[in-house]
């Protein structure tokens, strides 16, 4: 039987409108409505995670509430004849985290739609270590290789290397024997970025071109990008005839200048890559191949792991741009 009452990481506002974070015991009615019941192991850091924190408007729709986008644990309590208790389930995605209570606390309750089985290949703490980073990692790689990009092909570059999506890409594009150029503005992790798979390491700058041409010289066999605006299109432009770009990040903005002679010119695919209601059928083949031979031979080595008590140093750090690899939050 579940606990009367659980632990979890609250975000609140006071009377004045400032946002307060604080580790509290609240009690299990308090949680949203859904299906299935799971005491959570772990749960991750992400960038949208540290702006739940900061009760972000974007991403939180009302207060109070749980961050954590991502959970694994084990199914206590469950309606649905999906899942029954003692289960090892993961949760990524859907509301998870955003207009839903998130996987920063002892529980969580949720829709049983949004539950995938533990895949036989991976520990609850290593589906965590991979999480939403991993799944949209994996999704950015496999966009690449179904649409015809095999390693014979090129180069493949990764800008934001050191972060969670794009150091989980580096990885799995080396796993399947692709030649990766890893982009990145923290040159003093050039080793860490090659012991994770990347055969080159360039600067942010060398992705960067504010010329008008509508195609540069062509570079590339494909990209996983994670950053958007400039950085992404001149990407494009300087991707070769029939490569795959992946996109998803906006965090170098929202804009895309450039025209449409690298698609039609070049034969240029540019894949969106969304996580947050991918298919469940789709989401559970993906799970099975970051659980086989996808799965990177040294997941451990971007993994750093915290308590939930230290998760308020943690999302100050991601917030600044000071957190490399993973951060996994054990409960």
């Amino acid at each position: 039987m579940p606990a009367a009452d659980f632990q979890c990481l609250i975000v609140e506002k006071d009377a004045a409108g400032n946002v307060h974070r604080s580790i509290t015991r609240r009690p299990l009615s308090d949680l949203p409505p859904g299906d299935v019941l799971i005491r959570v192991r772990y749960s991750s850091l992400n960038y949208k995670d540290g702006l739940a924190a900061e009760a972000h408007p974007g991403v939180v729709r009302k207060l109070p509430h749980v961050p954590g986008i991502d959970a694994a644990g084990v199914v206590e309590e469950s309606s649905s004849p999906l899942w029954k208790p003692g289960d090892e389930v993961i949760v990524t995605s859907y509301d998870l985290g955003a207009a839903h209570w998130g996987g920063w606390a002892d529980y969580i309750r949720v829709p049983a739609g949004w539950v995938v089985p533990r895949p036989s290949g991976l520990t609850l703490r290593e589906s965590m270590i991979l999480g939403t980073a991993g799944f949209t990692a994996a999704q950015c790689v496999q966009a690449i290789q179904t649409n015809g990009v095999s390693p014979e092909a090129g180069e493949i570059v990764v800008t934001g290397a050191t972060g969670g999506v794009g150091c989980l890409a580096v990885m799995i594009l080396k796993q399947l024997g692709y030649s990766v150029v890893a982009v990145t503005g923290k040159p003093e992790l050039e080793p860490r970025l090659k012991a994770w798979g990347a055969s080159r390491v360039i600067g942010r700058n060398d992705v960067i071109d504010s010329s008008p041409k509508p195609l540069l010289s062509a570079k590339w066999a494909g990209a996983v990008d994670t950053v958007g605006g400039n950085t992404l299109a001149t990407i494009l432009r300087s991707t070769k005839e029939y490569g795959v770009v992946s996109a998803c990040g906006l965090v170098g903005g929202t804009d895309l200048p450039l025209t449409v002679h690298p698609f039609i010119l070049r034969g240029v695919i540019l894949a969106g890559i969304s996580s947050q209601n991918f298919p469940a059928g789709r989401r559970n083949d993906i799970w099975q191949k970051l659980a086989g031979e996808w799965k990177p031979r040294h997941l451990e080595d971007v993994a750093t792991e915290i308590g939930l008590e230290q998760a308020e140093e943690y999302v100050q750090k991601i917030l600044k741009g000071e957190v490399g690899g993973r951060t996994i939050i054990r409960l």
